[in-house]
């Protein structure tokens, strides 16, 4: 019976292949893929702090608009698997330039929204555009860095993409209480448009030389279009390893959603917190303790990773890596989020809100102890199609959200805020059991 303590990859080194960009140039790359990975959070985080507004401009009801961010949820899923997909035949560069202008067309779209119909349809468009940003970025980093240094770089990536993510919904309410919703993904726009120019000008393709589907093209056309399946991607889940993998950080990831998505209706109504601004800025500590825990996490892995080589005399297991989510997975994530129930379910005034907010950053903080690692964990195991591997496991986390955020409302209405919480805790546990 085979272990967990036998390597079930052999290791191979490709030293010369690293050594393609000088450290300075990789810090360069780094700096273009986590300021386009900023995008994604800016487009999801932005949106839920304005859905009272937008309700209000569009005579809508809240939960209708809140159809909108789950069906954008599952934009993300369909966009990573056939950005990544088409990145390992076209390249990173390429598809990054292909993606942009969907991000450009879509902000505009939802900010000429008149109708629920349009709203869903732009707001589609403009996710789908952005949405390979975190598995492309990831990519790249497997393309650059070796396997004792890719965990720390992975971290300070996802760290700078969810500082985005703890400044998107403060930057949102800000937006929508005193500007307006509308120029705010006019503004949205006009940063993919500076990421497209940015990257044009002066990123580098990091694609192993030779690994791409068009190098092995031998009759090219000037313009040399392929039809590459998406969804091929997804078959890398059928490793058991991979699956488990995916399926438990995702039901750890179900309690951020769960905690954030109906924040208005949660913390906001309990607290008596309206303005669009102050419960933005109530997303910041989660945020920051995402930020945290990237930075904790990526080089908490590569610790792991090299300890146990040396105990196994050289020897490399990958999944040595995932050690290092216990702390996150068995405590912080299940403890934050079924406290938190309980304090905004019994505890009033400010004490309930700070308490709240304490756990918020908890929360963030063991998620990307879980996630972190994970997201390694499939770079080093598909090396070769760490993108899509990537793609695949953050597309189907995604499925997983856009359901639970389109249920999350109606379960706080039906067992209340604690019942909720509990219950996602549980499923936490069982995750990582």
């Amino acid at each position: 019976m085979v272990s967990e303590e036998v390597p079930l990859l052999a290791v191979t080194t490709h030293e010369a292949i690293y050594d393609r960009f000088v450290p300075d140039q990789k810090r360069w790359i780094m700096f273009h893929v986590s300021f386009v990975g900023l995008l994604p959070m800016l487009v999801q985080g932005t949106f839920v702090p304005s859905i009272s507004h937008i309700a209000k401009d569009l005579g809508l009801a809240h939960a209708v608009v809140n159809l909108a961010f789950s069906l954008s949820i599952l934009a993300s899923a369909i966009g990573a698997l056939v950005w990544t997909a088409y990145s390992s035949f076209y390249g990173r560069r390429l598809i990054y330039l292909w993606g942009m202008p969907f991000l450009c067309v879509g902000s505009c779209g939802v900010a000429l929204s008149t109708s629920l119909q349009s709203l869903l349809l732009w707001r589609f468009v403009q996710t789908f555009g952005c949405a390979g940003a975190l598995s492309l970025g990831t990519g790249v980093i497997g393309d650059i860095y070796k396997l004792e240094e890719r965990g720390t770089a992975i971290g300070v990536f996802f760290g700078v993409t969810f500082f985005g993510h703890a400044i998107a919904p403060f930057l949102g309410g800000a937006a929508t209480q005193y500007w307006s919703w509308r120029n705010l993904h006019y503004s949205i726009g006009a940063w993919g448009l500076l990421d497209m120019l940015l990257i044009y000008l002066s990123f580098p393709e990091t694609s192993h030389p030779g690994t791409l589907g068009i190098d092995k093209v031998t009759r090219r056309r000037w313009i040399h279009i392929t039809r590459v399946n998406p969804l091929s991607s997804l078959w890398l889940l059928r490793s058991p390893n991979l699956f488990a993998v995916m399926f438990a950080s995702a039901l750890v990831l179900i309690s951020n959603y769960v905690l954030l998505v109906p924040m208005a209706y949660t913390i906001g109504i309990r607290y008596g917190i309206t303005n669009e601004a102050i419960i933005g800025a109530c997303f910041i500590p989660s945020g920051l303790g995402s930020f945290t825990g990237a930075l904790v996490a990526g080089r908490l892995s590569d610790i792991v990773v090299r300890r146990w080589q040396e105990k196994r005399r050289g020897v490399w297991c990958p999944e040595d890596r995932l050690r290092a989510t216990w702390i996150g997975g068995l405590f912080v994530v299940p403890l934050s989020i079924g406290i938190s129930g309980l304090i905004t379910t019994y505890i009033g005034g400010p004490m309930g809100l700070a308490l709240n907010i304490l756990c918020l950053y908890a929360n963030g903080v063991g998620v990307d102890l879980v996630v972190n690692p994970s997201t390694s964990y499939n770079v080093d195991v598909v090396h070769s199609r760490s993108a899509e591997a990537t793609a695949a496991f953050l597309g189907t986390k995604s499925l997983i959200m856009s359901t639970v955020t389109a249920l999350v409302i109606p379960s706080i209405e039906r067992i209340g805020v604690a019942w909720t919480n509990i219950i996602v805790a549980v499923l936490a546990l069982i995750g990582q059991g």
